[in-house]
């Protein structure tokens, strides 16, 4: 689709729905509105829910009238979320694992995935997105309006300005399907993205049900917050005591110098909080409420780094490794259609269910390219049943250090996290075992004790990485040398029309790659979507 020829106005619907009790099939006129919103970096210990001092009424409403996700999962970083979120798919799988996309990257999804608006759209749906991409912007293929939202207000990179003339790398990054409008637009970003979303369900058609999705930026560097708020907050004082967590001694560093980014970041929570509460009070005004799911949840966990801002505590660490605080995020669903008021949910759900589960409230399977890894729990999200996990979950991070690696692999009941430090001459690797139901908060660790299962564990984090594509995401914090940004983001991607009709297929002749892609083993894989089957002596299976 030419980006010039998408109109600006795409509109949105919403129908009623009947409980989750009814078994009668869901017919499309009855179909819920699905909003997905999501934050960019918040802590654990950032919200109401979990005892912070910062307000967020909106957020702690929807766990009120709705339910509490208590062991809800991301990746470490940005992008791996988004791609899980968006595809029901492993990142490993994706090559979109190790680290985010870059504004210097080439990379995104596979076009050949099928993404979770692509699935909606199918079924009926219109589809919007309002806020922070970063799932690739190299070309056209990889952006959202290709990618199954009828309608896309917000920004392609990460780490964008709050204000006008809202840049990433110098470059203005603010736009509606494919048009720049950065240098029309006043505001905070965080209020705009609201707005936007607000008037977008307004004007919807109203005949028709909507999937919308709105990554906020916040509270995501840079530190950026109406003065009013900063203001508000100047004087927090809501230091955790626990040398646990990473960020206390580099909030009393922070103080001493007079950096202390936590008034600022909590400002922006506050400003996030607020948005919210605009596009739920747009649902309530539009009577469709009650018949709208509204998930909300944040892509990692809160940076304990650099003096970043964010509190996960009383969870283990942070954004950018795998032990709690990294991974397990606020997240909250109502529906009070289907959802009881209250409902507390216990069970292990990540991103990646979120694909199967939301189209499931809809009343229909997904159709997708290839096979989901995500799981529908729609039954654990409205309390009807505790949906166990026996199989491990898998997360890496490789930010921000390059050739330093945290990963983990967990069930209902174990919890590895395998740190691997890799210099030029050796690769130090240190186990850590936790039962995470007796020990959430990984104080104690097991792994000398039980070197067998520390070793299976291992195995399968050494089996999941050969999933990934040989020339997927690794930490590249640093442009390419001489690199240069485009004034405007808008213009960057490189048309539909001016790119090849099929996939590039790399330098190996068709006929050797799958001789290849055995022999690279650890390295990588060369076919996509490929599984290597020791069966057939590593030659890799297709999973789709």
């Amino acid at each position: 689709m030419n980006k010039k020829s998408l109109i600006a106005g795409a509109l949105l619907s919403v129908m009623t729905l009947p409980t989750l009790a009814s078994s009668a099939p869901i017919g499309q006129s009855d179909q819920p509105n699905v909003l997905v919103i999501m934050a960019d970096d918040l802590g654990w210990a950032d919200v109401g829910i979990n005892g912070s001092k910062i307000e967020t009424p909106n957020i702690d409403s929807l766990a009120a009238e709705g339910a509490t996700l208590e062991r809800f999962y991301v990746a470490p970083t940005c992008s791996p979320t988004r791609a899980g979120l968006m595809t029901g798919r492993d990142p490993m799988r994706l090559g979109i694992a190790y680290a985010t996309v870059m504004p210097w990257s080439n990379n995104g999804i596979n076009p050949s995935e099928t993404l979770m608006p692509q699935s909606f759209s199918d079924h009926g749906y219109q589809t919007a997105m309002f806020g922070k991409w970063h799932l690739g912007m190299s070309q056209e293929s990889y952006v959202p309006n290709e990618r199954g939202f009828d309608y896309f207000y917000g920004h392609l990179n990460t780490e964008v300005d709050y204000f006008p003339p809202y840049k990433n790398q110098g470059g203005a990054d603010l736009q509606r399907n494919g048009v720049s409008v950065a240098a029309d637009t006043e505001g905070y970003a965080t209020y705009l993205l609201a707005d936007d979303t607000s008037r977008w369900i307004k004007e919807r058609d109203k005949d028709k049900p909507f999937f919308a999705y709105v990554p906020f930026l916040a509270p995501h560097t840079p530190l950026q917050a109406p003065a009013e708020l900063i203001e508000k907050y100047k004087d927090l004082d809501d230091d955790i005591e626990s040398s646990r967590t990473g960020t206390e001694s580099l909030r009393r560093l922070a103080k001493l110098t007079g950096l202390d980014a936590r008034p600022v970041y909590a400002a922006m929570v506050d400003a996030m909080d607020q948005a919210i509460g605009r596009i739920l009070k747009t649902l309530e005004d539009e009577g469709i409420a009650d018949n709208t799911i509204v998930m909300f949840f944040s892509d990692n966990g809160g940076p304990v780094y650099g003096g970043a801002g964010a509190y996960n505590y009383p969870l283990r660490g942070g954004k950018g490794n795998t032990f709690e605080g990294g991974i397990r995020v606020p997240s909250v669903a109502r529906w009070p259609a289907g959802i009881p008021a209250g409902t507390q949910v216990d069970s292990i759900m990540t991103m990646m269910d979120v694909f199967p589960t939301m189209a499931a409230a809809a009343g229909f399977e997904p159709k997708t390219t290839y096979k989901l890894d995500g799981r529908n729990m729609l039954n654990a999200m409205s309390g009807k049943q505790k949906i166990g996990r026996d199989d491990y979950v898998f997360f890496v991070s490789e930010t921000p250090v390059r050739n330093h690696f945290s990963f983990t692999a967990f069930n209902d009941q174990y919890k590895l996290v395998q740190q691997v430090d890799q210099s030029f001459m050796s690769i130090d690797v240190t186990n850590y075992l936790f039962d995470i139901n007796k020990d959430p908060y990984e104080h104690n660790n097991l792994a000398a004790n039980n070197p067998k299962l520390v070793a299976k564990m291992s195995e399968a984090i050494r089996e999941w990485r050969l999933l990934h594509p040989l020339n997927g995401t690794r930490s590249n914090v640093v442009a390419p040398p001489g690199w240069r940004a485009p004034k405007d983001w808008a213009d960057y991607p490189i048309p539909m029309e001016k790119l090849q009709a099929k996939e590039a297929r790399g330098m190996p002749p068709e006929r050797v790659k799958r001789v290849l892609d055995r022999t690279y083993g650890d390295a990588g894989r060369l076919i996509y979507d490929c599984t290597p089957n020791p069966w057939l002596m590593g030659f890799c299976t297709k999973n789709n």
